[in-house]
């Protein structure tokens, strides 16, 4: 499943500049057992089956332990229970030298290896087959923000959610299309007006479509000004 995803674009770049090192490990690969035995039935009956918890812990304590038992990695089991993924926790993740991501499948791991996880994570109010997905969605993100692997460090600054609230609305060649022209302003050449147009733009979109984000957003004094401008206006 990550063989695509983890081998193409910026991901791919990145490897190869040794930026970020990614290796997969397959849970079976820790079972000692003849039919190399990942789930089982859950104790108390109900439908599905449960990660068992030997292979995960052989896993965890082979990757993510040194010779002594001192830890060396951050352990995320990505899982639908985790704690939201934001840009906030992404900036913390990019922090960290090593990262083991635990992919949890069918009903779950058995809730004893919880102990051995430093941070449950989701990506959204929703149920996946597995944790794959939701890994590969983890590394891409994280991996845009290290040094080094976008290659222009204004354009992730700039991405949605980066400072709290959303982008602004880009706009490319041709100059109309379908009878919607580029804003007159965009094509001025003055890059003060620009500025200012594109952060009220972005704090109009955030306002439009994600007001929750701004009840977190850091937001500067000339920004809240401009925030009750557009909010004036829509009375």
């Amino acid at each position: 499943m990550f063989e695509g995803p983890l081998t193409e674009s910026i991901i791919k770049r990145a490897r190869e500049k040794k930026i970020l090192d990614i290796r997969i490990h397959d849970i079976r690969s820790f079972t000692t057992d003849k039919h190399k035995s990942v789930d089982d039935c859950p104790f108390g009956g109900g439908a599905g089956m449960v990660m068992k918890p030997e292979p995960i812990v052989r896993a965890l304590k082979g990757l993510g332990l040194g010779k002594k038992g001192k830890k060396t990695s951050t352990v995320v089991y990505l899982s639908p229970q985790g704690e939201p993924l934001n840009q906030r926790i992404l900036k913390g993740f990019s922090l960290k030298k090593r990262m083991v991501l635990l992919c949890g499948h069918y009903e779950g791991i058995d809730e004893r290896v919880m102990s051995f996880v430093d941070k449950e994570i989701s990506i959204g109010d929703y149920v996946l087959t597995g944790g794959e997905l939701p890994a590969m969605v983890l590394i891409d993100a994280v991996a845009r923000l290290l040094p080094g692997v976008v290659k222009e460090k204004s354009s992730v600054e700039r991405d949605s959610f980066y400072g709290g609230i959303l982008d602004y609305p880009h706009y490319t060649r041709p100059r109309e299309f379908l009878g919607k022209a580029v804003p007159e302003v965009l094509l001025s050449g003055d890059h003060g007006a620009i500025e200012k147009w594109r952060k009220e733009q972005a704090l109009r979109q955030t306002l439009k479509k994600r007001p929750d984000l701004l009840r977190k957003a850091n937001l500067a004094k000339q920004d809240r000004k401009i925030l009750e401008k557009i909010e004036r206006h829509k009375e």
